[in-house]
C-alpha cells in the first residue's frame, strides 16, 4: 500500500503562506481530481496523453488494475465520507472502475499540509498539501479552484482567493506594493507505508535497547 502526498508549489510575490481557506485541514475544502483505470490496449494512449498534454490545473485518478483513466474530476473534502463495503470504517470515495469492475477507495489524512510560505516559493520547492490513501486508484493532476486563503508580508489578509485561472493579483494598501499568485504546480508524491514487519521490528528494538 501506497499513500500518495499532493504538494503544491507556486510564485508568491510579495505573498506568504499560501493555504486552503480554512487550513491545511479545511473540512469543506473540495479536491478535484480524476480516478484512471487501465487496460493494456490504453496503455500507449495514455502515456501519450499524460506526457504530451499534461495540465496543470486539472487532477485525474487511475485503477490500480487495468490503468484505465477516469473521465470525469472527482471531488473528495474532509467533511463529506461513505461507509466502507466491508467492515465500519468509513472512507471519502468509493468508486467503480467502469472497465474491470473493481472498486477503489480514496481515503484523506489530517494532519500533514503546511503552508506554502515564499521561502519555499523562493527556493522552488513544493509545500505538502494534503495525504490520500488510496487503494486502488492512483491520483493524477490536481485541480486549482476557489478557497484559498495567502497574506501579503506587511500582514494583508486575502479570504476566499480564486485559482482557476492560473494566477492571483491584487494590491496590498498597507504594504503599499502588488501582490500576486503564479505559475501554479501540483504534484503527487508517492510515499510508501511502513509494513507491520517493519513496525514490530522497530517496536522490538525500543523495547530492548530503551526500556
Amino acid at each position: 500500500m501506497v499513500n500518495f502526498t499532493l504538494m503544491i508549489g507556486a510564485e508568491l510575490e510579495n505573498l506568504t503562506n499560501l493555504e486552503p481557506q480554512g487550513g491545511c485541514d479545511d473540512p469543506n475544502f473540495s479536491y478535484l481530481f480524476k480516478v484512471p483505470f487501465f487496460l493494456l490496449h490504453h496503455l500507449l494512449l495514455f502515456l501519450f496523453l499524460r506526457f504530451s498534454y499534461r495540465s496543470q490545473f486539472s487532477s485525474q485518478v487511475k485503477c490500480g488494475r487495468c490503468g484505465e483513466l477516469s473521465q470525469k474530476e472527482t471531488c473528495v473534502t474532509l467533511n463529506d465520507t461513505v461507509p466502507l463495503p466491508v467492515g465500519k470504517g468509513t472512507t471519502h470515495l468509493i468508486q467503480k472502475c467502469k472497465f474491470c469492475g473493481r472498486d477503489g477507495t480514496v481515503t484523506m489524512i489530517q494532519g500533514k499540509g503546511k503552508p506554502l510560505t515564499q521561502e519555499i516559493s523562493e527556493s522552488g520547492k513544493f509545500a505538502p498539501l494534503m495525504v490520500f490513501d488510496c487503494r486502488g486508484y492512483e491520483p493524477v493532476d490536481f485541480v486549482f479552484r476557489d478557497g484559498w486563503k495567502v497574506e501579503s508580508l506587511e500582514g494583508t489578509k486575502f479570504e476566499n482567493v480564486d485559482l482557476s485561472s492560473g494566477e492571483y493579483a491584487e494590491y496590498d494598501e498597507k504594504g503599499e506594493c502588488p501582490v500576486m499568485i503564479s505559475n501554479l504546480r501540483a504534484t503527487f508524491e508517492v510515499t510508501k507505508r511502513p509494513s507491520t514487519f517493519r513496525f514490530l521490528v522497530f517496536l522490538f528494538i525500543l523495547e530492548v535497547f530503551y526500556p
